[in-house]
């Protein structure tokens, strides 16, 4: 799908606030709210959108620590990420994974309370995850940039 300036603004009125109404992204895309509508309902046809969700303040809820986590494994065999992809999806603590290239073969971000609660997180199923050879573990000072879409995109 080829995006024109007014689905950009769509798509820009929509990262900002998800559930605006119908007016209100007619308005931020010079559009009117059916047109707005329908062109709403490409962009989630085409899996452009792929969704809505709330945006969780997850120190307020008391996990102020964000920690970075890469992995190597001990193979990279399909079954040897496989195991650790499964169980890595059943995480409660780990928030995104990621397969990477270079050095190491996983970069996982984890919310903790606190260092303290890291190190229970860390033994209880950082550590148990199978098939891993090296753990190295990075504790983010401050979040700078937090975006779900590259403002260049958006126009």
């Amino acid at each position: 799908m080829q995006l024109d300036r007014a689905d950009r603004k769509l798509l820009r009125a929509l990262v900002t606030n998800g559930r605006a109404t119908q007016q209100e992204l007619g308005d931020a895309a010079g559009l009117s709210p059916s047109a707005a509508a329908r062109r709403q309902k490409a962009l989630e046809d085409a899996g452009i959108v792929r969704g809505y969700r709330a945006d969780v303040n997850l120190r307020k809820l008391g996990l102020g620590a964000t920690v970075m986590v890469t992995i190597t494994l001990d193979s990279q065999s399909e079954e040897a990420m496989g195991a650790f992809e499964a169980a890595v999806a059943e995480g409660p603590s780990i928030i995104r994974c990621h397969l990477m290239s270079g050095r190491n073969d996983y970069l996982l971000v984890v919310r903790a309370a606190s260092i303290e609660d890291y190190e229970i997180i860390h033994r209880q199923e950082i550590a148990r995850l199978p098939r891993v050879a090296r753990i190295e573990t990075a504790f983010a000072l401050r979040e700078v940039v937090n975006r779900t879409v590259p403002p260049r995109l958006l126009g």
